[in-house]
């Protein structure tokens, strides 16, 4: 079977992935807030986050991301024209984190911009430049997803403080001539949704136009919990049926690493092998737009992933928004 035809398709040249040093535990944890480390890994799978230092920001996060992906790729800044950053927690309202990373790259050309979908980010970034390289305006493209979500949590809510975490990742994208067939690596398919009817359930309580605060994040986990289990699978069966493959022939699934049991119940309700899911959520906890590119990094670097397996990538984030992409590695 082959996909409509089309003459280019974004190809994965790089990845990398860059983590704060700074470690906090669930036992750190339990020392400031009513919790244990029982009570987070049972409910979440969560054993440790990285946490940016004071002054470290999200786009300095990005940068040395980028800059691993880019050798990872063998390439320069210079060969680069398009940058997109999935980031909920930008290093300032104005200008984007793109053009901080772009800059701090020494790049003077192209295209750089910020995408907000909160832990969708990277895939709803993914499948923007997909499109962009596909329509032959770019050439090669910088996907990163980063995030310090450490500046916008309330440190005295033990329902949310212990489930995130900061990082970055980043993905090279090339767009590479394709006769259209499946076997051929690069982007196959993505599929992106978005519901604004559930902001109370997963949001910030502060913003510019709003409070003029930054605000600190709310979540009603349950709610949450059921929707990420019950909706938004619906992604992962629209790319299997845009391609007529099955979960029996994913190599990898590597899903947004929110909590444990949502990756388990979802990836059992797609049929999909827990031998085939990548997680790293008890590593890294819920690190947003970056959790993503940091699982993809594990994963591969561990010898997992390897040349023309077929990743399927899933995520799901407040807004609620939630999409998938189809990678042949």
């Amino acid at each position: 079977m082959t996909l409509s035809p089309h003459p280019l398709r974004s190809v994965v040249v790089g990845l990398g992935s860059y983590l704060p040093s700074r470690i906090l535990t669930n036992e750190e944890l339990a020392a400031t807030v009513d919790t244990s480390d029982e009570w987070i890994t049972q409910r979440t799978g969560i054993k440790e986050r990285h946490i940016a230092a004071p002054g470290e920001t999200t786009s300095m996060l990005g940068e040395k991301a980028a800059r691993a992906a880019l050798a990872d790729a063998g390439l320069g800044p210079e060969d680069i024209d398009l940058v997109i950053v999935g980031t909920s927690t930008p290093d300032y309202t104005f200008p984007s984190t793109a053009t901080q990373i772009q800059a701090a790259l020494g790049m003077t050309r192209g295209a750089a911009f910020d995408l907000q979908a909160v832990c969708s980010g990277f895939v709803f970034a993914l499948a923007t430049a997909e499109k962009f390289l596909r329509s032959g305006s770019h050439k090669r493209a910088l996907v990163i997803g980063a995030e310090t979500f450490s500046r916008i949590l309330d440190w005295n809510d033990r329902t949310t403080c212990v489930l995130f975490g900061d990082g970055a990742g980043a993905m090279v994208l090339e767009a590479r001539e394709s006769e259209g067939s499946l076997a051929e690596r690069g982007i196959l398919t993505t599929h992106l949704r978005s519901d604004g009817r559930h902001r109370a359930k997963l949001h910030v309580d502060g913003g510019p136009s709003s409070t003029g605060t930054v605000g600190h994040l709310r979540m009603e986990g349950k709610e949450v919990f059921r929707f990420a289990v019950g909706m938004v699978t619906d992604v992962v069966t629209d790319a299997f049926a845009a391609t007529g493959f099955t979960a029996a022939d994913l190599s990898w699934f590597v899903p947004h690493q929110a909590n444990r049991r949502i990756i388990d119940m979802s990836a059992a309700k797609l049929g999909i092998a827990p031998e085939k899911v990548v997680a790293t959520v008890h590593l890294h906890g819920n690190t947003s737009a970056a959790s993503i590119p940091l699982a993809l990094s594990v994963a591969r670097d561990d010898g997992r992933i390897k040349r023309d397996n077929l990743v399927m990538l899933e995520a799901v984030g407040g807004g609620f928004t939630w999409g998938s992409a189809l990678i042949r590695w």
